[in-house]
């Protein structure tokens, strides 16, 4: 896929500094915890990199909802490219509008680098859902091939956003009232959880258990044609069945076969209630009123302004499809916040403890999109649902993005981050390995991390007389109790006293700081 501005932001997801995660105690609901759910105010593209070091490859579900290019949004584009071609080529005609001919271009220029990221913090059976309409469908499509793989393609599934005209009809009597979720999965299988059946549709066995009968035979192209003979009869039944002979040979030994009383119906399954496969869902979702959406948050959150927040219902039944308990979801385009409720709604109904991390660019990140949070979380008093008015309970950190670790700031003290900043930091540029909870130092050598048979080490304190000092230095004494634990070692350190041919024999990598902050590729991804 070629646009314009390609060529200038291909790797620019790689040139994004790394700017640590920073809690702010007085917007936070409960005490800030890095690891509790998080909202980040600041810009996408930055947030996404602040992640990678504790969330690459950890995040199970993504949806995100950027702005649909239609012309009327003027969305800015201000990536700080590296290329004085891009920045001229920006320099104008910003805010996009519909007036700009080359606002397809943009808007691909912005989605490029943060899909890449998206995709880096993507677990590998994790998926990413995207909310799109007619203006980018076809571009987007596109482009998450390019990016994800179109082997990786899960669906394209549509929703009614209204289903009754009002005003002045359009010239050509044509109103467009569905939009798209485009769905891929990141590498491995992914299936969504499906939709179970009523149980008063279900049939009572003698024990009182409720249960369907399923059909055996093959939907597919499958060629598995053999006889199935009741054995209280001997009728047979000849087809091409969905298992195998010798599996339905033991389902008929564990009374899991129902033969029909009439020759020429056909065998079925008994299945029972609790052990039913759900039925899969249809790529057509359903309608879901934006315009009933919009009026309802105004109503329940009178003082917080939203123009048309997706609808709960809807990103509850996504989300409910594509996570399990423990689910940690990400939405870097969060808006009024309407994925953290469908998180918490979801964690309320089946006692589950899902985590979202939204991120919000604009200012109202803390008087709309947290706000909301809070309210849903504490109790909504104009809310119809009882569980809302109540509060659907959990909490989260409120965090703001830190200047850029800057390296060569470090040698005179101007740019000095917390040692869990840099280690974090160090660790996933060095290995590819994100990590969750603390990284301090566990001793006084610096161990920080251990990873199979890998042991890591920072000696740093945000402190420039320390540094320059001799305990910043790694010595004899020092690596040869790393040495004594077994185990192969990476020694982040301002310098070493002894040769390099003394640490490879001892096992140990040295990477010095602030010089070697790069991917060396020591057991990477």
């Amino acid at each position: 896929m070629e646009f314009k501005g390609k060529q200038h932001i291909y790797a620019h997801h790689l040139t994004v500094p790394y700017r640590p995660l920073v809690p702010d105690p007085e917007r936070s609901l409960n005490p800030a915890d890095i690891d509790d759910n998080l909202i980040i105010h600041g810009d996408n593209l930055h947030a996404l990199k602040a992640l990678l070091p504790r969330y690459a490859g950890r995040v199970n579900c993504i949806y995100i909802d950027p702005p649909y290019n239609t012309g009327n949004e003027d969305w800015v584009y201000n990536d700080k490219v590296n290329s004085p071609l891009m920045r001229e080529w920006l320099k104008e005609a910003n805010p996009v509008d519909g007036e700009d001919l080359e606002r397809h271009d943009k808007w691909l220029c912005m989605m490029w680098p943060r899909l890449h990221l998206l995709k880096e913090l993507l677990a590998d059976d994790g998926v990413i859902f995207v909310s799109i309409d007619d203006n980018e469908q076809h571009h987007l499509r596109m482009l998450m091939d390019e990016i994800f793989g179109e082997g990786n393609f899960v669906a394209c599934l549509t929703w009614v956003k209204k289903e009754k005209t009002s005003g002045v009809p359009p010239k050509n009597k044509s109103i467009p009232n569905k939009e798209y979720i485009l769905v891929y999965k990141k590498s491995q299988d992914f299936s969504f959880n499906g939709v179970p059946g009523s149980r008063e549709s279900y049939r009572l066995d003698k024990e009182g258990n409720y249960y369907p009968t399923m059909p055996i035979q093959a939907t597919g192209k499958q060629n598995n044609y053999f006889s199935i003979v009741n054995p209280q009869n001997g009728n047979s039944h000849y087809d091409n069945w969905a298992f195998s002979e010798e599996r339905i040979k033991t389902m008929i030994r564990e009374n899991l076969i129902v033969f029909p009383q009439k020759e020429h119906q056909k065998p079925t399954q008994l299945v029972y209630y609790d052990e039913h496969k759900k039925s899969p869902i249809f790529h057509h979702l359903g309608h879901y009123d934006s315009e009933t959406e919009t009026k309802k948050f105004k109503r329940e959150l009178p003082g917080i302004n939203f123009d048309f927040p997706k609808p709960v219902s809807l990103l509850e039944f996504i989300l409910g499809q594509s996570t399990t308990a423990n689910a940690i979801v990400l939405d870097s385009f969060a808006g009024s916040g309407t994925t953290a409720q469908a998180i918490l709604a979801l964690n309320k109904k089946d006692g589950g403890n899902r985590k979202f991390i939204l991120v919000e660019r604009e200012d109202y990140a803390d008087t709309t999109t947290a706000e909301r949070v809070r309210h849903v979380i504490k109790g909504v008093t104009n809310a119809r649902d009882e569980s809302l008015q109540a509060g659907l309970g959990g909490s989260f950190t409120y965090c703001t993005l830190g200047n850029p670790i800057d390296v060569e700031g470090m040698l005179t003290g101007e740019s000095l981050p917390e040692y869990s900043q840099l280690a974090a930091y160090l660790l996933h540029m060095a290995s590819g390995l994100s990590a969750s909870g603390g990284l301090d130092a566990r001793n006084d050598d610096g161990l920080f991390y251990c990873n199979g048979d890998t042991d890591y080490y920072l000696l740093y304190r945000p402190d420039i007389d320390w540094l320059r000092s001799n305990e910043a230095v790694l010595n004899e004494q020092q690596a040869r109790r790393i040495h004594a634990s077994g185990r192969k070692a990476v020694v982040f350190a301002a310098d070493k006293y002894m040769s390099q041919r003394f640490l490879t024999d001892m096992g140990i990598t040295f990477c010095q700081i602030p010089y070697e902050l790069h991917r060396s590729g020591l057991g990477g991804v």
